[in-house]
């Protein structure tokens, strides 16, 4: 049931590529798998699925320990600094960085690891009080300070999360606005980054956001179904 789920988004996803002339291969799909158990990881991934995504950083932190093959965990959800410490090893990609004082919690456990953290700068282009992220004209003052203090943490790129609505269309002015944001940062050749990744895009409206440019979407509900915060 799941991978058929699954694949249907990604068909939806190739649909779109060719309604914008993309190359579907451009474009990743994330199944977040927040509150999930890791039974639907392992029945997904034992199809070939890598991708997943998770918003607490305990919990990818136990999914990734007990999964019984090797998948791809990108921590979605807002990181407080003193959870970074949980998932600094194990997510391959930290897509909400809004701060320089994250980003100095990322480098200190990157460098006990030795390794360098690949981020996103989630933007809240749409400056919704209730979301996480830096306004649009704070991101690039942001990443300069970021890429220039420490080489630990390597920016790859941007993130958003759009508003909830009814009508994906009205999202798209906010999916344009991010991808020209994306290619305006990339044009200044800022060092030490790189602006490869445009995470954008959820249930409700990842099609329009790959009609504009996303190269990460993040599906939950459309692969997982409803979820229940209640447990």
């Amino acid at each position: 049931m799941l991978i058929e789920n699954y694949n249907k988004v990604r068909h939806e996803i190739d649909e779109a590529c060719k309604r914008v002339g993309r190359d579907p291969s451009e474009v990743t799909l994330i199944a977040v798998s927040k509150t999930k158990p890791l039974e639907c990881i392992e029945e997904l991934a034992a199809e070939g699925v890598m991708e997943f995504g998770e918003n607490k950083p305990q919990e990818l932190k136990s999914k990734y320990e007990n999964v019984s093959r090797p998948v791809h965990f990108h921590q979605i959800g807002h990181l407080q600094t003193n959870k970074v410490k949980y998932i600094i090893d194990k997510a391959v990609l930290i897509h909400s960085v809004d701060s320089v004082h994250l980003a100095e919690t990322i480098e200190k456990e990157a460098a006990k690891h030795g390794i360098t953290a690949e981020i996103l700068i989630e933007v809240n282009y749409a400056e919704e009080e209730s979301k996480f992220g830096v306004k649009k004209e704070e991101v690039i003052p942001l990443i300069k300070e970021i890429s220039s203090s420490f080489e630990h943490v390597h920016i790859t790129g941007l993130m958003t999360i759009a508003p909830f609505v009814a009508n994906p269309e009205e999202n798209r002015g906010i999916f344009k606005g991010m991808h020209e944001l994306l290619l305006d940062i990339k044009s200044q050749n800022i060092d030490n980054i790189d602006m490869s990744v445009l995470s954008m895009g959820m249930t409700n409206d990842y099609k329009v956001a790959v009609e504009e440019g996303a190269t990460l979407v993040r599906v939950g509900t459309a692969i997982f179904g409803e979820r229940d915060y209640s447990i």
